[in-house]
């Protein structure tokens, strides 16, 4: 808390750029949204992590190696982010509408890796879906794909 206050007000101090706000591409971007998702909670677990390395891996044929690292620099990222709109900003930029609709997919399929849909998580759903220009309706798709394809009943 006190490390995002800081680099805060670094920001301010320094006109608005800091090195926290800067992403690099896409594949940071969707990193940290995964993370993000994971971790509003509060509990971090192995189920999560797990997801979101098969996610990464899938999505960029990257290396198990190499995804469980995107998803170390994902937690640093948001340890050091004031929020997560600099990522959901290159989401918008760099992808197309269905690739943004396959990153909600994506975020339920994190969401409800622990079998369970936190109040935090729905309410970050929410936002990410305006942030990156999905239809409410096309994210209840996602959704419901998703719990078809946990077996979760809704």
């Amino acid at each position: 808390m006190i490390g995002s206050l800081k680099v805060f007000f670094d920001a301010v101090r320094s006109g608005g750029s800091s090195e926290a706000s800067k992403v690099d591409g896409s594949e940071e971007a969707v990193a940290a949204l995964l993370v993000k998702a994971a971790t509003l909670d509060g509990d971090f677990g192995a189920d999560e992590r797990h997801a979101i390395e098969a996610l990464l891996a899938a999505r960029f044929a990257c290396s198990p190696d190499e995804a469980a690292e995107k998803v170390d620099g994902a937690v640093k990222d948001l340890e050091s982010s004031v929020d997560f709109y600099s990522f959901t900003k290159v989401i918008r930029d760099e992808f197309d509408h269905d690739q943004r609709v396959e990153l909600m997919e994506m975020l339920w399929q994190v969401a409800y890796a622990d079998g369970v849909l936190h109040d935090y998580e729905a309410s970050l759903m929410r936002r990410v879906t305006g942030l990156i220009y999905v239809t409410d309706q096309e994210s209840g798709a996602a959704r419901k794909r998703v719990m078809q394809k946990l077996g979760l009943a809704e």
